[in-house]
């Protein structure tokens, strides 16, 4: 295992150097927070697909493929349609908003003050996300060096909150863009035709397990509808995700670079489920699906490769884990903190809010470390995540997208009642049931669709300011308006 040690240190030696680098370019808050909007096709389409697939989209896709076969790739499969979407419809408008998070985008479009309540929805689901990565350090790290549980997932969090507190932004793209390489090599091209290969191929594959492990539509079509609605509209809202967008250079290459970034998550679900398929065939009575991965990179790659791939489960993981990061530190600083105190997230000295972002980026940091130290099961933890988010904030912000007609009002009642009927209905039905994402996103929808109609509509000159920030044709503010005489 000597070579494959070199590897993972070379690597994890490599990530804390992109994060030095990265600090010197990171000289304003436009720089730290979205790498100073001048990401091109390229570096935005790697990044992009390397934050959407992490830790749950590779172990857990392979372990997916191993339960189920070939219709495990629904899941991941999800957040490549949700991933295609996002960039083909609203991600050329999202960027030329100009702005931080999602809650500034509810600002100006309703112009009301609901950034604290939807700023707080965003917040847990990114702490969550970030939590849920973090937990996945610790299987890479017992493969790699039989290491305790909580100090795999210290050793692992540190490297990630090192990096992204130095250089913000900036060091998550560059390091963003090493992991997508060595999850393109590792994963795709050396994991998939070696796993394969070791299986007898698709013929031996087909022959000694069920039939309903070919099937496209057999892990199930109520599965399939709540991977969809949970991880597809999922993508079209989530902070980590549109902090992503806000780094694109132009809104052509937050479409089509988007669209390149997608176009490879299918191809990456497929990869993860007929990996699994494959892991079936050797190992068929696993204690558990989710160690097909760790089980055959293990015991079927030679050395040297095997490193190599471990390294990609963990570059999944850390650009993951990363990103939720950086997005949960600029939603609590900018969403939170600074509105509580009354402070604008635009005024002020740049390098000082630099500072302020970078104290954020190592406090939530420690959190998110001693949070998933403290929880074990990654699934669930997902599943709050993504269901707070869906349920509370999915409605106000394409309703605000799509609708003139919503109010604030209407938007605050949506995450509000879409909020607590979520938590609400995960205490009755169980965090894992399908319930709390059905009904919470219906009572939203509900509460929106009547308080809009039934308070005054949004003023014309918040919407015709709205309407020219969507078209680009206002440049980004950097200091609050001078209010108008009384």
């Amino acid at each position: 295992m000597a070579v494959d040690y070199t590897v993972i240190v070379v690597y994890l030696a490599g990530m804390l150097a992109m994060g030095w680098w990265g600090m010197r370019r990171a000289k304003s808050k436009s720089d730290f927070l979205v790498a100073g909007r001048r990401l091109g096709p390229a570096m935005y389409s790697g990044t992009m697909a390397a934050i959407v697939l992490g830790g749950a989209s590779t172990i857990g896709g392979v372990g997916l493929g191993y339960k189920y076969g070939l219709s495990g790739a629904w899941m991941v499969f999800a957040i490549g349609l949700g991933l295609l979407a996002l960039s083909v419809f609203f991600s050329a408008r999202i960027a030329r908003l100009k702005v931080y998070t999602v809650s500034e985008m509810l600002d100006l479009r309703y112009g009301g003050r609901a950034g604290v309540i939807s700023g707080v929805v965003m917040w847990a689901y990114t702490l969550m996300l970030a939590v849920t990565s973090t937990i996945a350090y610790a299987t890479i790290f017992d493969v790699l060096f039989d290491m305790n549980r909580t100090l795999a997932i210290i050793l692992g969090g540190s490297i990630v909150v090192a990096y992204s507190t130095l250089g913000g932004m900036w060091s998550i793209t560059l390091t963003d863009m090493v992991q997508f390489v060595v999850k393109t090599i590792g994963v795709l091209l050396l994991l998939l035709p070696i796993a394969v290969v070791k299986a007898g191929g698709f013929s031996a594959m087909k022959a000694k397990l069920p039939t309903e492990y070919f099937d496209p539509l057999g892990i199930g079509g109520e599965t399939i509808f709540t991977y969809v609605l949970i991880y597809t509209f999922g993508m079209l809202i989530g902070q980590d995700i549109w902090q992503r967008v806000f780094t694109a250079r132009s809104d052509t290459t937050a479409k089509w670079g988007g669209t390149v970034a997608g176009t490879y998550c299918l191809v990456y679900a497929l990869a993860g489920a007929v990996i699994g398929t494959a892991a079936k065939v050797l190992y068929p009575t696993l204690p558990s699906a989710d160690s097909a991965f760790a089980t055959i990179v293990k015991d079927e790659l030679p050395v040297g490769v095997r490193g190599l791939v471990l390294a990609a489960a963990l570059a999944a993981v850390m650009s993951t884990s990363s990103g939720a990061l950086i997005a949960c530190a600029t939603v609590a600083n900018n969403d939170i903190w600074s509105r509580l105190r009354g402070v604008s997230s635009r005024k002020g000295d740049d390098h000082d809010e630099v500072r302020g972002n970078r104290l954020f980026i190592l406090v939530m940091g420690v959190a998110v470390i001693c949070t998933a130290i403290a929880l074990n099961d990654v699934v669930e933890a997902l599943t709050v995540a993504y269901n707070l988010l869906v349920g509370g904030l999915l409605v106000p912000i394409l309703g605000g997208l799509l609708w003139k007609r919503g109010t604030v009002h209407g938007a605050l009642a949506a995450v509000i009642v879409g909020g607590l009927a979520v938590i609400g209905l995960m205490a009755t039905f169980g965090i894992l049931a399908n319930e709390p994402v059905y009904y919470g996103l219906l009572s939203s929808l509900a509460a929106y669709v009547i308080v809009s109609l039934a308070t005054p509509a949004t003023d014309a000159a918040v919407l015709a300011a709205w309407r020219e920030r969507l078209a680009g044709r206002t440049s980004e503010p950097l200091a609050e308006p001078v209010p108008a005489p009384q």
